[in-house]
């Protein structure tokens, strides 16, 4: 299958606006490779494609067997939601089809979908009854956006998708047993910074309980209740930005 070009020719705005998300997705996996988050070759980022009506809908993802600092904006594969390679060069993961297609058909605000298994959130997925408590400022915002998925699973079957799906449901990050997490937005910063503030969340957290002291909590009243955009409340779109600014430095290619 021919690759795609690094830049599109076309100066059409549909094409002009899928640059523009590879752009966004590939400096948000060259800022978790910093950070560590992804398992190697594995974990996924995605997001849907703008279509036309009557256009099959299409999403960019990670080819399987690259690591995230090598994933650039014009290496990114498209698929279609029944996981077919419809553009680019390299081979979907079955358990990103699973997870990514199965969510994005389910779910038409999980624009973007963001899987990685960070260090303290994945940590608090392996303890029995592993919940965020109402303890951090953070929590006021997130506790409400939180799923938590309790069934044991292998997510490697269209079933596990769909019942992640089904689990997630109006909310935007999912915890997954075992496993990892999941956050979803309307767009690729606002995932981005939801899990970025959830994973430092937990680290505040799981950091305090090492103590063996009792956490300190709010009072329930004092819940946001926000289940709108999270850039509603945070800087989201600023905040990608600014890791932009340094991969611009550091690692351009990441925009190639």
């Amino acid at each position: 299958m021919t690759a795609i070009p690094i830049r599109a020719r076309s100066t059409s705005a549909q094409e002009e606006a899928e640059w523009k998300l590879r752009t966004d997705l590939a400096a948000v996996f060259r800022v978790h490779a910093r950070l560590d988050w992804n398992e190697q070759i594995g974990n996924h980022h995605s997001v849907m494609l703008p279509t036309k009506p009557g256009e099959t809908p299409l999403f960019l993802i990670n080819a399987r067997g690259l690591l995230f600092q090598e994933i650039t904006a014009s290496n990114l594969i498209v698929c279609d939601l029944e996981g077919n390679v419809v553009r680019g060069t390299g081979e979907l993961r079955k358990v990103a089809f699973c997870i990514h297609a199965r969510i994005h058909l389910a779910n038409p605000k999980a624009v973007a979908l963001l899987h990685v298994h960070p260090q303290y959130l994945t940590a608090l997925s392996l303890i029995e009854g592993g919940r965020l408590e109402l303890s951090h400022f953070n929590n006021l915002v997130l506790n409400d956006r939180l799923a938590y998925d309790d069934e044991t699973n292998d997510a490697i079957t269209p079933e596990e998708g769909d019942r992640y799906a089904r689990v997630l449901g109006d909310k935007t990050i999912l915890l997954m047993p075992h496993h990892g997490v999941t956050v979803v937005g309307p767009t690729i910063a606002e995932a981005f910074d939801e899990l970025h503030g959830a994973e430092r969340t937990a680290m505040y957290q799981i950091t305090a309980m090492q103590t063996g002291r009792r956490l300190r909590t709010f009072p329930d009243h004092m819940r946001r209740r926000h289940l709108g955009p999270i850039g509603e409340r945070w800087d989201s779109r600023l905040h990608l930005d600014a890791w932009r600014r340094i991969l611009d430095k550091e690692e351009p290619d990441y925009a190639s």
